[in-house]
């Protein structure tokens, strides 16, 4: 009895070490600014080199993710740029302002942006997706991509759900179920995974992966498609018909981009 006492007690010792060691899970916000005239484009890219990130950076955020979506999407291609922002808790997002605000370094560099006349304003419209990090992939990890960056791909995925249960299963598949496990040995450098808590196309969730070239990218797919343990999970009776849509969006990083 005494060898059990005291064999709980340091388990119970271990799990709050535990609650205290492991990595909170991070907030992000993947920004994306509208563009529907030719120069917003130029200004807009002048602003995030030279004011945001490196406010930004002072601030305490080092990984801020920049990215167009690549050449060959004409639906998107010179309409968007989408930045990444990972936040350490949900107050650093809410309080980014308020931030900015003081910071005179970045008032002064990004003076074209913020003092923009209504006649002639950066972008069109700014939209704004705020999500949470998963319990299996707590923080952002930086790609280890060996290729030149003007062929690298990142890979921007949006998974909804029928329901706010249905999507939670699939979620569960990512990180109970292993999937997220898949992904990392089959060197998909994964960036984030993440539920979205506010957004258009709720509910969902979002994750990003990287690869040196659009080549890496089939051959990484079809080599996921075909491995024994994703036809397993798919086959799984608990995670039948849990998405209704999945998006994807091939992005390029700028030159100034941390990812």
């Amino acid at each position: 009895m005494m060898k059990f006492f005291s064999f709980f007690c340091l388990l119970l010792a271990g799990l709050a070490t535990y609650a205290r060691t492991a990595p909170k899970r991070e907030f992000y916000e993947i920004r994306i600014y509208h563009i529907n005239q030719p120069d917003q484009a130029d200004r807009l890219h002048r602003f995030l080199k030279d004011a945001y990130l490196p406010a930004l950076h002072r601030a305490g955020i080092a990984r801020v993710g920049v990215f167009t979506p690549i050449a060959t999407d004409t639906a998107y291609a010179g309409k968007r740029i989408v930045v990444l922002i990972p936040y350490q808790t949900v107050e650093q997002f809410t309080t980014l302002n308020e931030t900015l605000e003081k910071d005179k370094q970045y008032q002064a560099a990004g003076r074209d942006y913020i003092d923009a006349p209504y006649t002639s304003p950066p972008y069109s419209r700014i939209e704004t997706i705020l999500l949470k990090a998963f319990a299996d992939a707590p923080v952002m990890t930086l790609p280890k991509l060996t290729g030149p960056q003007s062929n690298r791909v990142y890979e921007l995925r949006s998974y909804e759900g029928h329901t706010e249960k249905i999507s939670r299963n699939k979620i569960h598949m990512f990180n109970e179920g292993g999937e997220i496990k898949l992904f990392h040995r089959l060197g998909f450098n994964a960036v984030f995974y993440a539920e979205v808590l506010a957004g258009a196309n709720r509910p969902n969730f979002m994750y990003m992966t990287s690869f040196d070239n659009r080549a890496s990218r089939e051959e990484h797919w079809k080599t996921f498609t075909e491995d024994a343990a994703w036809k397993k999970l798919l086959a799984a009776p608990e995670y039948k018909n849990n998405m209704l849509k999945n998006t994807q969006y091939l992005l390029n990083a700028t030159a100034y981009s941390d990812i």
